[in-house]
């Protein structure tokens, strides 16, 4: 029986991709078959449909990160039929056919069990982007960051990723200070829980090593010159949680924030995360995030729109979460 998926190819530099026809057959190597309900568009998605960055490494591809569905099939022993289930990065939309399909076959170490608290579609809702963002927020708690030491920053606040950081940090008591270019949007951000607005120009441009002692906390989702200032900016003992390039891959800051107030830069990688911490983070987020602040950020497109939107999303167009119904 055949299913719909988005096929992406390339010709020359150039990649396409359009919904089309396949059958079973067509399906890489795993060992549960899951019927697909939901995606998502991330910003590594659009990166990947665009081209601007090598992550589909081979073609043609089906790309997605994300999935969630309902196990078909099984000879892993950990899942049965019938098992409601997600996938968050590992080789999806890289080497591996992904979520923007209405059916999938994976490893079944790369599944997680969806939370009870969760439908399928919040759980793509909260998708790569909100399971970031708890381990950021799982990184400022391990470095020892309670709410009673001051403000917490996120960057690329309108974005997914900070979006739901700001939705996470807020209902566990932080006072969060939120970044962005869109101030325009700044009643969105402070729906979510954002006690401050600051316009991410502060923090762009090219700034001192260190500088006044302003943040217990952060979370970055820009990179480049944002994350130098960040650094610079924050406390004796702060930890800042970084996860995104938006800005640019550079770092062009100093080591004084690390030598003079002993500031800890935590990497936050989604794509390759060790299980128990996977286990963790959507256990914490079935506990800890608001479900109606979650449907604050939410819309949802086909698999024919994901195309235009991810386009919107590199232009920083997009606000909030868009989630993929792979059946509309």
């Amino acid at each position: 029986m055949s299913f719909k998926a988005l096929l992406a190819t390339k010709n020359g530099d150039a990649i396409s991709a359009g919904v089309v026809d396949l059958t079973e057959q067509d399906l890489m190597p795993g060992d549960v078959t899951v019927a697909v309900e939901y995606s998502t568009v991330n910003y590594k998605d659009a990166l990947a449909l665009s081209g601007r960055s090598p992550v589909i490494r081979t073609f043609p591809l089906i790309p997605g990160i994300d999935l969630a569905g309902v196990v078909e099939t099984s000879t892993h022993p950990g899942f049965a039929p019938g098992d409601r289930v997600l996938v968050n990065g590992w080789g999806l939309s890289q080497t591996h056919h992904g979520g923007y399909a209405q059916k999938a076959r994976v490893p079944g170490e790369w599944l997680v069990k969806i939370p009870t608290a969760f439908s399928s579609q919040e759980a793509m809702a909260i998708g790569t982007a909100g399971y970031t963002a708890m381990l950021s927020v799982l990184a400022l708690e391990h470095g020892g960051v309670s709410p009673d030491q001051g403000d917490i920053l996120v960057t690329g606040a309108n974005g997914g990723a900070g979006s739901i950081a700001i939705a996470l940090l807020s209902t566990l008591g932080y006072r969060v200070v939120a970044s962005t270019g869109r101030l325009e949007e700044s009643a969105y951000l402070k729906e979510l829980g954002a006690a401050e607005i600051i316009d991410r120009a502060t923090l762009s441009g090219a700034g001192a090593p260190i500088a006044k002692e302003r943040w217990a906390g952060a979370i970055d989702a820009v990179g480049s010159h944002t994350l130098a200032n960040v650094l610079a900016q924050t406390r004796y003992r702060g930890v800042v949680a970084a996860f995104g390039l938006a800005q640019g891959a550079d770092l062009p800051g100093s080591v004084l924030p690390f030598i003079l107030r002993n500031v800890t830069l935590a990497g936050i990688d989604s794509v390759n995360a060790p299980y128990a911490a996977r286990e963790q983070a959507w256990g914490r987020l079935a506990t800890d995030l608001d479900l109606g602040k979650l449907a604050r950020t939410t819309q949802t497109i086909g698999l024919a729109d994901v195309p235009a939107l991810a386009e919107q999303v590199l232009q920083g167009r997009v606000q909030g979460r868009t989630v993929v119904d792979v059946n509309a």
